[in-house]
């Protein structure tokens, strides 16, 4: 019994850890072909940011796979409860490139595939800044999956805001293969319906 147990949850953890590569390089992409400006101006009143997401992820997925698990991540990061530094890693300054944060992010992906890789799904961490700070592995990496899915979403919405550009990738959409017009009739069809579905509306 103890042999299918283990089965099971060497299957969970490779699972759940190609789903976290797949979206890594999902949201990546949403970077592709687009000028500096627009992976870093506001685009939402609360300033979310194409870049500043990417930093943002790469952050948090550096401390929930380093310190939670007593393997640190190597390079500098503000500490979590330095209210100084809240907030810095959703935007990027004139001085960070682009190269400089994506390299940040695909360091620290090596770095959290080498501690998932190393550790069972079951092995114990400890998370300071949750209410019940005893975690396991395999709650980690359904944390950090459940995130980065979360800003890949609002990744897919910036771009689609900029460029039209949807998807997982440019070989990768789930969408119909529409023209402009054609997307334009299915736009104004919901528009009718939300119009109709509300007697207030003028």
């Amino acid at each position: 019994m103890a042999g299918s147990w283990h089965v099971i949850d060497e299957f969970a953890k490779e699972y759940l850890h190609g789903e976290l590569r797949w979206i890594r390089e999902a949201v990546l992409w949403k970077l592709d072909g687009l000028s500096e400006y627009d992976i870093r101006r506001p685009l939402t009143p609360t300033g979310t940011n194409l870049l500043g997401l990417i930093k943002h992820l790469a952050t948090w997925e550096a401390r929930y796979f380093g310190d939670v698990f007593n393997r640190p991540f190597p390079e500098a990061l503000p500490r979590w409860d330095d209210e100084a530094a809240s907030g810095t890693d959703l935007w990027v300054t004139e001085h960070e490139t682009r190269e400089e944060i994506i390299g940040f992010y695909r360091r620290v992906s090596e770095h959290s595939d080498a501690t998932i890789n190393a550790l069972p799904i079951d092995a114990p961490g400890y998370v300071p800044w949750w209410p019940r700070p005893d975690v396991k592995l395999f709650n980690i990496l359904v944390h950090i999956l459940s995130e980065t899915h979360r800003h890949a979403g609002h990744a897919d919405i910036l771009r689609e805001q900029l460029d039209g550009a949807v998807g997982a990738g440019p070989q990768n959409t789930s969408l119909p293969e529409y023209d402009a017009a054609s997307w334009e009739n299915y736009r104004a069809k919901i528009e009718r319906a939300a119009k109709a579905a509300d007697p207030a509306n003028p």
